[in-house]
């Protein structure tokens, strides 16, 4: 044991080492304060109601708080048998957020260039490159933590497969086993999907070498390990991923339900949508100079600013300038809507990472090459289209993802290995003179770029000022009677000054690397301090940047971060004790309001994954005019609207809302999606129930007739995810629920006996109701969960036995061999 902690003392020490840059950078959160995230607040009143059954112990997979109704697999739920979901929860529960994630990035990464081979010391700069990343650190300040964890796995993802093609297939099998289903738990398949994207060029790479040096039977073993890996990865997520699939076809992201009469495309996320962040072309030089397009689209708050010196003597409070600056006048000029700042990868990086593509011998090259090329390529969606039509039309599953500019976290993972690579070879290489002509190379181009934005920007940038920002200048011209012409100017020379700093910037770091490696290559500082140097010239590029997006100003007290202030109106509704009702909040953008649910159940909410069917009823009823019909149905109690004069927010109880459950007198049938769109225009939702024809057979219209809407239906006990209603009446009845249709988990018993159910009015779940007093209970009993979690235990439990063989089989492999001497003796 004492041999093992001796063997292993360097890599406790570059843990701890860790562990300290964690303290430092987010000291915040070691004192209890958490970061005062936007999309985490909102994600806050998402999960309102979940996180309120959560605090009595119990859990709810189904969720009315928001879009009237959803499932809860794609904001929270348990997985309570999938193993990896313990092991996140112990993350969370040693270290706060977001130090977990920050230390899964930095030994994740550090574990990966172990693998390679790379010493310790240069392991511990590539893993601190990857990890600071702008990108990284950017994602966790705006609160896509998930996003980020998924990232972090990257490192020991390709570990474990690189393991496996070298022939150590039980380790390498059981490595990535375990990452993979770490990634997956992550439960941000986009960030998944762009990785195996990737390996997929490096699986292709390693085939053309297996065929050429006749070795492809021990690459297909290899791959079959890695498949097999891929395959039990799954198996412990088989409740994520069987939810998740069930659901996305439900989803925004799935097929069309209308063929007319829809701005939804017939599959997949619209393209506009879907290429909303695209990378610009040009932008791509912020992975060198980060202020090459003006940062973050915050503006200027820096009292010198040629904007604040446009904008002083107006008479108007300094404060208020500064103000108008920073909100109106950002210094991002790339085709973005906004962004929260650059893709930076460090100007040290990228000098190394343009050395090893002349130097570096490893056929890894290619593929880091190849995956850097294709991403960069998709990340400028709409851009530069050829590429990413290609893709978005015809590649599975590509349609389904958002934000095509985070496809350059793929390529900040490249950059960094081929980087650590370049000073790993530059090591081994006796061939210093040739290193040295090629690092020159790589000096000239990097320098030479930063060198030409520092002296003469407009020779690659423009600096332009947007349509937009050019309206808001005019307005403040106006406003404060000067010169527009005056106020663009002093932008554009605020966009160039910061360009040019760090131009300057990035050209002295990039000097300080040229001079370490200069000095090594000419024998004059010995390997360890070169890798020393490294890190520590790496870790300071970053960190500087790092911190204009990430720093102690981005923390808050823990109370600070709750619920916000509710308004008067949402006082005034808080007091009414019905269970389940609905709120139409006009003063809020339904598909992305982050602020009603806090309070109680509203029509909108903040998801990315809500119900195709939701998502066609807001753009076809409540965009250009309010179906006050479709208000109804949903059983809208109040709606909140504001005074166009006075901006006071008011509120109105809706007197002709239908309630948790009512009998209709009619039923009107529908051939299609289209048709029950039409109808649903305008109907009366209390008398009759507009009904897809497909529905026909589970209706039996004989028992329909006189008294048809009479008699009493009403809800008597509430669960999101388990609904009791109590009925009465003369006759057999169509009842219609204010309920989300869902039927990949909802069942309904009638007085405990299963009963088949439709849709009606679009979106509500429908039921033929016998004569007589009965219970109807709403049951959502979803298969994908309930037995995902039982595949979900027996694939933890094979992981833990292939972890637990490949410890015993790698220690038995180490373990020393008897001496001869002690052979004897026995």
């Amino acid at each position: 044991m004492n041999n093992w902690f001796k063997r292993n003392g360097i890599h406790f020490a570059i843990a701890a080492i860790f562990l300290v840059i964690c303290f430092i950078y987010l000291t915040p959160a070691f004192q209890g304060k958490t970061l005062g995230q936007n999309d985490v607040t909102r994600a806050q009143s998402t999960q309102k109601e979940i996180n309120d059954y959560k605090a009595k112990d119990t859990t709810i997979l189904w969720t009315n708080q928001i879009y009237g109704g959803m499932p809860t697999y794609q904001i929270w739920a348990p997985y309570k048998a999938n193993l990896t979901s313990h092991i996140v929860d112990g993350i969370n529960h040693t270290f706060p957020a977001p130090i977990g994630t920050v230390l899964l990035f930095l030994l994740g990464t550090y574990f990966l260039f172990i693998v390679l081979k790379v010493n310790p010391w240069l392991s511990a700069a590539g893993a601190v490159a990857f990890t600071f990343s702008s990108y990284n650190i950017i994602l966790l300040v705006a609160g896509h933590s998930n996003q980020a964890f998924a990232i972090a796995f990257f490192g020991p993802i390709l570990a474990g497969i690189i393991l496996t093609l070298r022939g150590k297939h039980l380790l390498g099998f059981s490595v990535t086993a375990l990452f993979l289903a770490m990634e997956i738990r992550a439960n941000h398949v986009q960030m998944t999907y762009y990785l195996m994207l990737a390996l997929l060029i490096m699986l292709g790479i390693e085939l053309y070498h297996a065929i050429k040096n006749k070795t492809l039977n021990s690459f297909i073993k290899s791959v079959g390990y890695i498949a097999a890996a891929l395959a039990l990865a799954v198996a412990v997520n088989a409740s994520i991923l069987w939810s998740t699939a069930d659901y996305g076809s439900e989803s925004i992201r799935g097929k069309s339900n209308l063929t007319k009469q829809t701005s939804e495309p017939n599959n997949g996320l619209p393209k506009d949508y879907a290429y909303e962040w695209s990378q610009g072309v040009g932008e791509c030089l912020t992975f060198l100079i980060p202020n090459a397009y003006g940062g973050s689209s915050q503006g200027s708050i820096d009292p010198d600013s040629h904007v604040i010196k446009a904008l002083s003597g107006t008479g108007v409070d300094p404060n208020q300038v500064i103000g108008i600056s920073a909100r109106y006048l950002p210094l991002y000029w790339g085709d973005k809507q906004f962004t929260e700042g650059p893709f930076y990868f460090g100007a040290v990086i990228c000098l190394l990472f343009v050395w090893g593509l002349m130097i570096v011998k490893n056929r890894i090259k290619w593929w880091l090459l190849g995956a850097v090329v294709l991403t960069m390529l998709l990340s400028f969606g709409r851009n530069w289209p050829y590429l990413s039509d290609l893709f978005f039309n015809y590649f599975p599953l590509y349609n389904k993802f958002r934000a095509v500019e985070s496809i350059l976290a793929v390529a900040g993972f490249c950059f960094p290995i081929l980087a650590v690579l370049a000073v790993n070879e530059a090591i081994v290489n006796e061939d210093k003179a040739n290193l040295f002509k090629k690092l020159k190379i790589a000096f000239y181009i990097t320098g030479g770029i930063t060198l030409i934005v520092a002296v003469v920007p407009s020779l690659l940038l423009s600096f332009s000022v947007r349509e937009q920002t050019a309206g808001i200048i005019s307005q403040i011209a106006q406003q404060f009677k000067i010169d527009g012409a005056s106020v663009t100017r002093a932008l554009i020379s605020d966009r160039e000054s910061i360009a040019q700093a760090d131009a300057v910037r990035s050209l002295i770091f990039i000097a300080i690397a040229f001079g370490l490696a200069w000095a090594f290559l000419k024998n004059k500082i010995k390997p360890g301090v070169l890798s020393i140097g490294f890190l520590a010239l790496i870790l300071i590029d970053l960190w500087a940047i790092d911190k204009r997006y990430l720093n102690q100003d981005s923390f808050a007290p823990k109370q600070d971060n709750e619920t916000p202030q509710a308004r008067e109106v949402d006082q005034f509704i808080m007091k009414d004790k019905d269970p389940d009702f609905h709120v139409f909040d006009a003063t809020q953008y339904l598909p992305g309001d982050g602020f009603t649910p806090f309070f109680y159940k509203s029509l909108g909410g903040y998801s990315a994954a809500r119900l195709k069917r939701w998502q066609e009823l807001f753009d076809n009823q409540l965009t250009k005019s309010i179906n006050q019909d479709v208000l109804d149905m949903m059983n809208v109690k109040y709606i909140i609207n504001s005074d166009p004069k006075t901006q006071n927010v008011g509120m109105q109880v809706n007197q002709t809302a239908c309630g948790h459950a009512w009998f209709v007198k009619s039923i009107k049938y529908a051939d299609n999606a289209d048709q029950e769109m039409v109808a649903i225009s305008s109907f009366t939702p209390k008398d009759e129930a507009i009904v897809d024809k497909q529905y026909k057979s589970v209706i039996d219209e004989k028992t329909l007739g006189a008294g048809a809407g009479e008699g009493k239906i009403e809800l008597t006990s509430y669960s999101p995810d388990h609904m009791i209603y109590k009925s009465g009446s003369t006759a057999s009845q169509i009842a219609v629920f204010s309920e989300v249709y869902y039927n990949k988990g909802w069942k309904m018993y009638i007085d405990g006996v299963e009963k088949p159910y439709f849709r009606a009015d679009y979106l509500l779940r429908a039921a033929q109701i016998p004569v007589g007093n009965h219970t109807i209970e709403f049951k959502f009993e979803p298969a994908s969960y309930y037995t995902g979690e039982k595949i979900s235990l027996a694939g933890s439990i094979l992981l833990v036995l292939a972890l637990g063989g490949a410890a015993y089989t790698e220690n038995k492999k180490k373990a020393p061999a008897a001496k001869p001497a002690d052979k004897k003796k026995a």
